[in-house]
C-alpha cells in the first residue's frame, strides 16, 4: 500500500500561478516514468537509484495496468515536471483496501461496484516548489469531475500534518488497517471524501 503523506500536504495555500497542470492516462505516464522518478527522489531527498525510490517505481509500474488509472502533473517552464498525483478506482468485488479495517464500518461500507471508490495513491512535489499550492492544484485537478462516489487515501498514522491538511481540504477518517509485508508502515490511517464534495465532481 502506497502512502501519499510525504509530499501530498505541502501545496497547501492557492494554485501555484506558475504551473500548468495536465491531466492524462497510463500510456502517458509511462512514457514519462525517468521524470516522475526523479519528482519522487527530489521530493524526499532521495537518489534514483535509492530502495525508496525503486519500491515507488514498482508500484508505479503495477498502478499503470489497473483499468481506469489517470495521473496528473505539474510543470514549469524552467524546471520541466515539477508534480505529479495519479489514483485509480477499485473493481467490482475488490475489497482488499479495506481488509483489516479498525473501528469496523458500518454494513455496506466496504462494497466495491467498480464505480464507487477511487484511489489517490500518490502526490508529490520537488522541495523547491513545495508550500506554493503545486500538491492542492493537482488533488483537485485529478479528483474533479469523477464519476466515482468517493475517493481514499492512505496515510502514516504519524503524520499530523497530513492529517491535519487532508481535513482542511475536506477527507475525514474512515479508521485504520494493517500494513502488509513489504510496506513502509505497519499500519496506515485511510481517508475518504465524497466525489460530490468541491474536491470531486464539478
Amino acid at each position: 500500500m502506497g502512502s501519499v503523506d510525504g509530499t501530498a500536504g505541502s501545496g497547501v495555500g492557492g494554485m501555484s500561478a506558475a504551473a500548468e497542470f495536465q491531466r492524462s492516462v497510463a500510456e502517458t505516464a509511462q512514457a514519462r516514468t525517468d521524470d516522475l522518478l526523479a519528482v519522487y527522489a527530489d521530493a524526499y531527498g532521495a537518489e534514483v537509484g535509492d530502495r525508496k525510490v525503486t519500491a515507488f517505481a514498482d508500484r508505479l509500474a503495477r498502478a499503470q495496468l489497473r483499468p481506469g488509472f489517470e495521473v496528473a502533473f505539474a510543470s514549469t517552464p524552467g524546471a520541466g515536471l515539477v508534480g505529479f498525483t495519479f489514483g485509480y478506482p477499485l473493481p467490482a468485488g475488490d475489497t482488499h483496501w479495506w481488509v483489516g479495517l479498525r473501528p469496523g464500518p458500518e454494513a455496506g461500507f466496504v462494497v466495491e461496484t467498480g464505480s464507487r471508490t477511487f484511489v489517490l495513491a500518490e502526490i508529490e512535489v520537488r522541495r523547491a516548489f513545495q508550500g506554493g499550492g503545486v500538491g492542492r492544484g493537482l488533488h483537485d485537478l485529478l479528483l474533479a469531475g469523477r464519476s466515482e462516489e468517493r475517493a481514499t487515501l492512505a496515510v502514516n498514522p504519524a503524520a499530523n500534518t497530513s492529517h491535519a491538511i487532508y481535513r482542511s481540504w475536506g477527507w475525514e477518517l474512515a479508521g485504520q488497517v494493517p500494513g502488509s509485508s513489504g510496506d513502509y508502515f505497519d499500519a496506515y490511517d485511510l481517508f475518504v471524501i465524497s466525489l460530490s464534495s468541491s474536491a470531486g465532481r464539478r
